[in-house]
């Protein structure tokens, strides 16, 4: 991430002919809003002087304490290349202040800046890469999304299968010109689903980098005529959408998770990581697991993780080690999918893994076979627990976990729980297609 100043903002803005500005934040449910003002409101909104309703944002204050203030981050200044080079439209991301100019707690960028201080207390910085996948589908007449695509391409397949190759093009082109540095896109295995990775940062350029992401592929997807959704499951009987999380940590600019003197080439450091990361992958997957519809991707036959265990020679486990090492010596926690608000869920990940290496957190040993065609009592023998299996499930973890709910703070974690409650009671009681099919002619 380039280091701007606020000064480089005001200069840029005059060369680029910016004259409106978007001042973009998240909810707590990583939904991206944004305050837009014109380029004579810039040195107010620098200075941190502009205000908002902070009682309209799901998860943040009380009407009665509704005020609080914007304070943009210069270094995430860019100018968005689908509008018009006249009267160009560029944006900041924002952390959250309290009218006594504290940091507010309920600010997700400032729950995962917590979490990222602590590490770096002890000397490490986190390094993300994340693996986003998402649906392309059609738009009906009306304008509204369908999950019907005409797309019959699989994984890493192009044209004339993968009719969404032009739209993830020019996702492509958008992202670039953005500052990105794109490593790979490639159709992925359902038809309309796709993939495109850019390259590793640290922890809050990553999350910044992911809600605009997000941003950028529905936008241009919207222009190709086309609805773009990172729903884990839009559809059943074929594999949901997954955002796996590449992660390591540096310590005095060397990757602390390589050690050439261990067979495996993975350093104590690393090892603890993953032991933390295990004992409360749990309660962090009501986080990186938020939906009621993520808990139907978590299941077997669909390449999404089911069970905590570790291996460096299958894909079957939660936690992957991918083969290169030094200073690509990383783990790949396959688990979240990008429903998750990014802030959130790599401050927790961070979390329990910096928690791993305080208290000497080993794993168990890793798994190498196949776990999807292991028998219960297998499994059972190896001490290979599964993950959440609904929403419910998760949040119950969650309110049982002391360590994720310090990431969080008691602000998000409370408004949280709280909301992630109704949506499970909304789902609880609807009658779903599925019922009134198996039993309305049955009983």
């Amino acid at each position: 991430m380039a280091k701007l100043t606020n000064d480089d903002v005001r200069n840029l803005a005059k060369e680029l002919g910016v004259k409106f500005i978007r001042l973009q934040f998240t909810d707590i449910f990583g939904i991206l809003k944004n305050v837009a003002i014109t380029v004579e409101q810039l040195d107010k909104a620098l200075d941190g002087e502009l205000m908002f309703d902070g009682s309209s944002i799901e998860g943040f204050v009380r009407i009665e304490e509704s005020d609080m203030y914007l304070r943009p981050d210069p270094s995430t200044f860019v100018v968005f290349p689908w509008k018009p080079r006249d009267g160009a439209v560029a944006r900041l991301i924002c952390d959250i202040y309290n009218p006594d100019g504290t940091p507010f707690e309920g600010d997700p960028r400032y729950v995962l800046r917590r979490a990222v201080r602590e590490a770096g207390e002890m000397g490490y910085t986190m390094n993300v890469g994340p693996e986003a996948e998402f649906f392309l589908f059609h738009v009906d007449s009306d304008g509204r999304p369908t999950t019907v695509t005409h797309d019959r391409a699989g994984y890493f397949d192009l044209t004339p299968v993968d009719l969404g190759e032009n739209a993830r093009r020019d996702m492509v082109l958008t992202l670039e010109q953005m500052g990105f540095e794109i490593e790979a896109s490639h159709h992925e295995v359902a038809p309309g689903q796709h993939e495109i990775d850019f390259k590793y940062s640290d922890a809050l350029d990553i999350a910044d980098k992911i809600v605009t992401f997000k941003f950028v592929v529905r936008t241009i997807a919207q222009r190709h005529g086309l609805h773009a959704t990172f729903m884990p499951k839009p559809i059943f009987g074929i594999a949901g959408s997954g955002m796996h999380l590449n992660q390591s940590l540096t310590k005095g600019g060397e990757n602390a998770f390589y050690d050439p003197a261990a067979s495996d080439g993975l350093s104590k450091d690393c090892l603890y990581y993953i032991g933390g990361l295990m004992k409360h992958i749990k309660a962090i997957s009501a986080i990186t697991n938020p939906t009621v519809n993520s808990y139907k991707r978590l299941v077997s036959g669909y390449e999404a993780p089911v069970y905590i265990a570790w291996s460096a020679h299958n894909r079957s486990p939660l936690i992957r080690i991918p083969a290169k090492r030094g200073a690509s010596t990383r783990i790949e926690l396959r688990s979240p999918d990008p429903s998750c608000n990014p802030y959130l869920a790599l401050a927790v990940c961070l979390k329990a893994g910096i928690s791993g290496i305080k208290n000497r957190i080993m794993p168990p040993s890793p798994c190498n076979r196949n776990i999807y065609e292991m028998t219960p009592d297998e499994r059972k023998e190896h001490g290979i627990d599964s993950l959440p299996e609904s929403l419910n499930e998760a949040v119950r973890e969650l309110s049982r976990d002391e360590l994720i709910q310090e990431a969080l703070g008691e602000h998000v974690l409370n408004r949280f729980i709280e909301a992630k409650k109704i949506e499970w009671d909304r789902y609880r009681i609807q009658v779903h297609p599925w019922e009134i099919e198996e039993y309305l002619t049955k009983f």
